[in-house]
């Protein structure tokens, strides 16, 4: 069994390492773009993280493609051998690390730590008037492994929790909704909303104008998805509208941030690069071996992509 590493802005020896003595059967190979194929031996599976579209023109052959992340929108922008089944993490220590990411957003702003923050930076000893969960209750938008440990997480904090899917979902303590009929009213119940979406073609752009404005007045957005779901010009608009109290941002449409981009120096937005939920090398490759040895045994795995939906 032949597999291929090909990782972008990711330094390959640990996962290399890390591979050949979780798989000591297989052989684990780095992908060298311009190598020629006799330098090689064809692969069966690959460890990809952005990879070019000439790593696939290169390896026709793949039977499987692990994605190091959750996310898969990139990974499918390209033309992917056709018989290659395509899986990605489901968890590999990144769900409680949204979870505590997402919860400390939402309890900075509700407890208003940012504003004491400043004022204790100016030397100033105040106090803000304490607001009650029930006044903000936070929609969280993609309901997978993810987007369910983050509902779940805010719900300990006692927050009233909306939640909705593209299809049914029931999680203890979290009002669901789903579907396009759904989404305006699931927006008009949440005055904080957190997007865990996959991006697809359907998703692309969801969080803008029209849909922000449903929020209650003084929502609060939190975007830990992809970039390419906010509509960047909408979400300044309504905040110097007044409509949306703030957001906190990890994602965006290019990254990094551009120096020149408004979001650095607008006051009611926070943002951090994207950091929110990193990939464990160590539990992801024990994840990844034990979905490849499934696979080798013709064994149904979690995790795999439906490449025609986008997730």
């Amino acid at each position: 069994m032949n597999i291929t590493f090909c990782c972008t802005n990711t330094a390959p020896e640990p996962w290399l390492a890390g591979l050949r003595a979780a798989l000591p059967q297989a052989q684990v190979e780095l992908w060298q773009p311009g190598a020629a194929p006799a330098d090689y031996a064809p692969a069966d599976y690959a460890v990809v993280w952005q990879p070019s579209q000439q790593f696939f023109d290169e390896q026709p052959q793949l039977k499987g493609i692990f994605n190091i992340g959750a996310g898969v929108d990139a990974l499918l922008n390209l033309r992917l051998p056709p018989q290659a089944v395509v899986v990605r993490l489901e968890d590999a220590g990144m769900a409680v690390q949204m979870a505590e990411y997402v919860c400390q957003a939402v309890i900075r702003h509700f407890r208003d730590l940012e504003a004491y923050a400043t004022d204790v930076r100016a030397g100033h000893w105040t106090y803000y008037k304490l607001r009650q969960r029930s006044d903000f209750p936070v929609g969280v938008m993609g309901l997978g492994v993810l987007g369910a440990r983050v509902a779940q997480a805010l719900a300990h904090f006692e927050f009233p929790v909306n939640g909705w899917s593209r299809t049914p979902k029931v999680l203890d303590g979290v009002r669901g909704f789903n579907g396009a009929s759904q989404l305006d009213e699931f927006l008009a119940s949440s005055r904080v909303l957190v997007n865990l979406l996959p991006l697809t073609p359907d998703t692309s752009n969801i969080l803008n104008r029209e849909r922000l404005s449903r929020l209650q007045p003084g929502g609060y957005v939190i975007n830990v998805a992809r970039g390419a779901h906010l509509v960047d010009e909408d979400l300044l608009a309504l905040l110097d509208s007044g409509h949306l109290a703030g957001a906190t941002l990890d994602v965006f449409r290019t990254e990094p941030l551009p120096a020149d981009h408004p979001f650095w120096r607008h006051p009611k937005i926070t943002i951090t690069p994207h950091t929110s939920a990193r990939t464990l090398r160590e539990t992801s490759i024990a994840q990844i071996a034990g979905k490849l040895m499934a696979l080798q045994r013709g064994e149904l795995v979690a995790g795999l992509v439906d490449v025609g939906r986008g997730y």
